[in-house]
C-alpha cells in the first residue's frame, strides 16, 4: 500500500533554528505520550485503536449498518463536535460530489446530519424531507444530555416512531454512548436500542476510529476495514521517535513556526472533496491546542475557489501565516478538456490535457508565489483519494496533534473553554440549576 508523502523543504528555512532547537523536545514528547506520562493521560485510548480494534466489532458494526442500509432511504447521525465531524469528512471526501442531488436507491441510503446546530429552520426542513420517508437515526452522546443533539433526537425520534410505528423505530435507532450511566445510556436501554460504546478513555474529537464515526461510515457504504488498516500502518509508522517520524516531524516544524511569529496554520486543499476533513481538522487542533493563552489559530480554505477571495490576503497580507496543503496524487475519474475551433475563451493552449494536470499546476503555481511571499508551505501528499489513505491521514494528524500539544505546554485533550457559552445560555433560558 502506497503511503501519504510530508514534504517540509519550503516551509523549514523560515524557522531552521527554532526547528533544530526543537529537536530533543519533540522527542520527549512523542515519548511522553507514547508511555502515557503526561497531562490528560486517562485520554490516550484513541493511541492503539487501529492495532486493537476487535474485528469481531467491526464485522457487527458493518451488520448494524447493512441492516439500516436495507430498511432506510436516509441514515441520519444525530451529533455534534467529534460526534458528527470525523464521519461527515470521510463521507463526504469519498461520495459522489452531486450525490445528495440523486434520489436514494434501494440499500444506498443517503446519510445525513443532525445536532450539529441549533437551526430551526434547518431542522422544521430535514423533517420536512423526511416526512413519509424510510428513515434510521443513529444517535451519538455520551451523556444525552448536549442540547443541540437532544433537540434534534427528541424531534426525529418522535417522527420516526410516528411514521413507522414504536416497535419499528425501536430497530431504527441505534444509540452510541457511555457503556453504563447517562441519559442515553438509560434511555436505550429502556426502549431497546442497539448501542454501542464511547470508550471512557477517547475524547470526542479523537473518536472517528470508534463506532463514532466507523458506523456512520459503514452506513454510507465506505470500507470501515480499510479505513482502519490506513490508521494501522501510520498507527506504526509513527510509534517511535525518528527522524523520518512524519507525525513528529509536523509537530515539531508547526511549533518552531510559532515560535518564529506564525501564529496562524491555514490548512489548503486542492480537491474540494476535502471540505470536511478542514473542518474536522480545525476542531481537532483548535480544540486541542487552544488554551493558556497559547496555540496556533487553525483555519482552512478551498483552492482554488478561495484564491479568488482569500487569495490576495495570504500572500500580501500580515505575515503572521504558514500554509499546510493537502493534495491528491491520483484523482479516480479522468476527465479532459476539448478543443474549440473558436477558442473564444483562450484556453485551446489546455486542450486536451486532464483537469487535474492543470489543477496541479495551479497548486505548484501558488506554492511559489506563496512562498515568495514569505508563507511556509508544508504538503502532504495522498496517493489517491480513498479509505486507507484517509485512514492514514486521520491518524497522522490525531497523532501529530498530541505530540504537538505536549510541545506547547497544554493538556490536549481537555476543553475548558467548550462549558463556558453552555453556563451563559442555561443561565439566559432559566435551566433549573443555573
Amino acid at each position: 500500500m502506497k503511503t501519504i508523502d510530508l514534504n517540509i523543504q519550503d516551509a523549514v528555512y523560515f524557522a531552521e533554528k527554532e526547528y533544530e532547537a526543537l529537536k530533543d523536545k519533540s522527542v520527549e514528547a512523542l515519548t511522553t505520550l507514547e508511555e502515557g506520562t503526561g497531562a490528560g493521560n486517562d485520554f490516550l485510548g484513541w493511541l492503539d485503536l487501529p492495532s486493537k480494534t476487535p474485528e469481531a466489532l467491526v464485522d457487527r458494526i458493518n451488520a448494524t449498518a447493512q441492516r439500516l442500509r436495507e430498511n432506510c432511504d436516509y441514515v441520519v447521525c444525530v451529533g455534534i463536535g467529534g460526534s458528527y465531524l470525523g464521519a461527515k469528512a470521510v463521507n463526504y471526501a469519498l461520495a459522489d460530489s452531486f450525490a445528495d442531488f440523486y434520489a436514494p436507491q434501494p440499500k444506498e441510503p443517503k446519510v445525513l446530519y443532525a445536532g450539529q446546530n441549533i437551526g430551526e429552520d434547518y431542522l422544521a426542513e430535514l423533517q420536512k424531507l423526511l416526512t413519509g420517508k424510510k428513515f434510521g437515526i443513529v444517535v451519538i452522546s455520551k451523556s444525552g444530555t448536549t442540547t443541540e443533539p437532544a433537540i434534534a433526537f427528541r424531534l426525529l425520534k418522535n417522527q420516526l416512531e410516528q411514521q413507522a410505528g414504536k416497535d419499528a423505530a425501536k430497530n431504527l435507532i441505534v444509540a452510541i454512548t457511555d457503556e453504563k450511566k447517562g441519559a442515553l445510556r438509560t434511555m436505550a436501554n429502556e426502549e431497546g436500542y442497539e448501542t454501542y460504546v464511547i470508550p471512557d478513555n477517547v475524547g470526542g474529537r479523537f473518536s472517528v476510529l470508534t463506532p463514532v464515526g466507523l458506523l456512520p461510515i459503514a452506513c454510507a457504504g465506505h470500507d470501515i476495514k480499510k479505513l482502519l488498516a490506513g490508521a494501522k500502518d501510520m498507527e506504526n509508522t509513527t510509534l517511535h521517535p525518528s527522524p523520518e517520524n512524519p507525525a513528529q516531524i509536523y509537530a515539531r516544524l508547526r511549533n518552531a513556526l510559532y515560535q518564529s511569529g506564525k501564529k496562524i496554520e491555514i490548512l489548503v486543499n486542492f480537491d474540494p472533496k476535502l471540505h470536511y476533513v478542514s473542518e474536522w481538522w480545525k476542531q481537532l487542533y483548535g480544540e486541542s491546542e487552544g488554551k493558556d493563552g497559547k496555540g496556533i489559530f487553525p483555519a482552512s480554505v478551498d483552492f482554488t475557489t478561495d484564491l479568488h477571495s482569500m487569495g490576495q490576503w495570504i500572500q500580501d497580507g500580515e505575515r503572521t501565516i504558514f500554509e499546510t496543503v493537502i493534495s491528491v496524487k491520483k484523482p479516480a475519474l479522468t476527465h479532459r478538456i476539448p478543443m474549440n475551433a473558436s477558442d473564444l475563451d483562450g484556453i485551446n493552449y489546455i486542450a486536451d490535457k486532464r483537469i487535474d494536470e492543470v489543477n496541479k499546476m495551479a497548486e505548484l503555481g501558488t506554492k511559489m508565489a506563496h512562498v515568495d511571499g514569505g508563507v511556509p508551505n508544508i504538503k502532504i501528499e495522498l496517493p489517491e483519494l480513498d479509505e486507507y489513505s484517509l485512514g492514514q491521514l486521520i491518524y497522522f494528524f490525531e497523532k501529530a496533534c498530541g505530540i504537538s500539544g505536549y510541545m506547547l505546554g497544554v493538556n490536549p485533550f481537555n476543553q475548558p473553554g467548550v462549558e463556558a457559552y453552555k453556563k451563559n445560555m442555561f443561565k439566559l433560558l432559566n435551566k433549573p440549576g443555573y
